[in-house]
């Protein structure tokens, strides 16, 4: 079997947008990455609840997403599994699936403050390495190895995309134009 370098950019892509896609194209080129794959959550481990549309609609938005790009995938290992989504859970099981393989999970910068408080945290930095996505603004103070990456500041959120839907407003260029069409054509977010 062949070691391959892959990234894994979790999240509940509650729709996936364009800044997602920013940030898993900046990591593929700067860590010099085989892939990155999608890895939608089944339910967010956060103690802030979120709630999100079903997985189904998550799972095909990101389909719609990345099928023009042959080094981006989807993974559904937490969204098979069901239940509360923690990453330790999800790595145990990718490692032994795929042994050879380095991962290397992609985070926002603002998540890095919180890696003390992640699910059996320390046996998961045996499992991957952790990637930053460097906002301004973050700080770099980490107790945890972290390897930085710079990415283009862009200031959209899901759940500016999910208000500004509500609020009737225009979301074309924020999200891919066939994750678009899917959203208005199953109404939702409405």
């Amino acid at each position: 079997m062949k070691h391959k370098k892959i990234g894994i950019l979790g999240g509940t892509f509650n729709p996936i947008h364009i800044g997602h896609l920013v940030i898993a194209e900046q990591a593929l080129a700067q860590l010099q990455l085989d892939k990155v794959y999608f890895m939608p959550d089944f339910i967010p481990p956060h103690i802030d609840a979120k709630t999100a549309i079903a997985a189904k609609d998550r799972v095909n938005m990101i389909n719609l997403a990345i099928e023009n790009n042959d080094q981006f995938g989807i993974e559904m290992n937490e969204i098979e599994r069901g239940g509360k989504s923690y990453s330790y859970d999800t790595m145990i099981n990718l490692k032994k699936a795929h042994p050879m393989n380095e991962y290397y999970f992609i985070i926002g910068g603002d998540m890095v403050s919180y890696l003390p408080k992640w699910y059996r945290i320390k046996d998961l930095l045996s499992l991957v390495t952790f990637v930053g996505v460097d906002r301004q603004g973050n700080s770099h103070m980490s107790k945890y190895p972290v390897k930085w990456i710079k990415v283009p500041t862009i200031a959209i959120s899901s759940t500016f995309i999910r208000d500004s839907i509500k609020s009737n407003k225009n979301i074309i260029y924020l999200v891919p134009d066939k994750v678009l069409t899917y959203i208005k054509e199953h109404h939702l977010y409405e």
